[in-house]
């Protein structure tokens, strides 16, 4: 009678693990299901992008690690409480570890895209010289990204191309620029 108590107990954190292995490969596909689902689990409350530990996908980790840890447990011949308690924690740790990780990718996105206040009093390169009433072109680094501007300069005097300028406004389409 034993071996019954022990395969069913087997069977069941073995199904509990298939489970959540289903609803890992569907997360998978499908990004956090409670998103598409129109669910906002979101505990963070700052409305940025969060991988916490309500995410689709960190749980389903949780319900697969905890099926199959459980399984370990029957296999090693323990009971019911005991594969529980080994089932939630291998489903903790591995569930921390994809969450830690998740939050860490999501950190590491940047966007690429420069704004208007970005570039207002940084330094720029002339790369098209700015004539007496016209317009050049400037060029300036920020971060990563290499940015081009048309300009005109303050004063509406010339500024030769090579001379490094600082971008005080930006009016229109184009920045207004002094020598540096």
């Amino acid at each position: 009678m034993d071996f019954l108590s022990d395969l069913s107990l087997l069977l069941l954190f073995a199904i509990i693990g298939g489970v959540g292995f289903i609803f890992l490969l569907v997360s998978l596909i499908v990004g956090d299901i409670f998103d598409a689902l129109g669910f906002d689990l979101d505990a963070g409350g700052d409305g940025s992008t969060d991988f916490g530990l309500l995410d689709s996908r960190v749980i389903a980790v949780f319900i697969t690690a905890f099926g199959g840890f459980g399984v370990i447990g029957a296999q090693m011949g323990y009971g019911a409480v005991a594969c529980s308690l080994i089932g939630l924690l291998g489903g903790a740790v591995f569930g921390g570890v994809v969450s830690v990780f998740g939050r860490f990718l999501i950190g590491q996105q940047a966007s690429s895209s420069v704004t208007d206040d970005d570039i207002i009093g940084r330094s720029a390169q002339v790369t098209v010289a700015i004539k007496q009433g016209t317009v050049g072109q400037i060029t300036a680094k920020i971060g990563d990204e290499r940015v081009e501007r048309i300009a005109r300069s303050k004063d509406g005097g010339e500024i030769a191309a090579g001379a490094i300028v600082k971008v005080e406004s930006i009016i229109g389409d184009s920045v207004i620029v002094i020598p540096e």
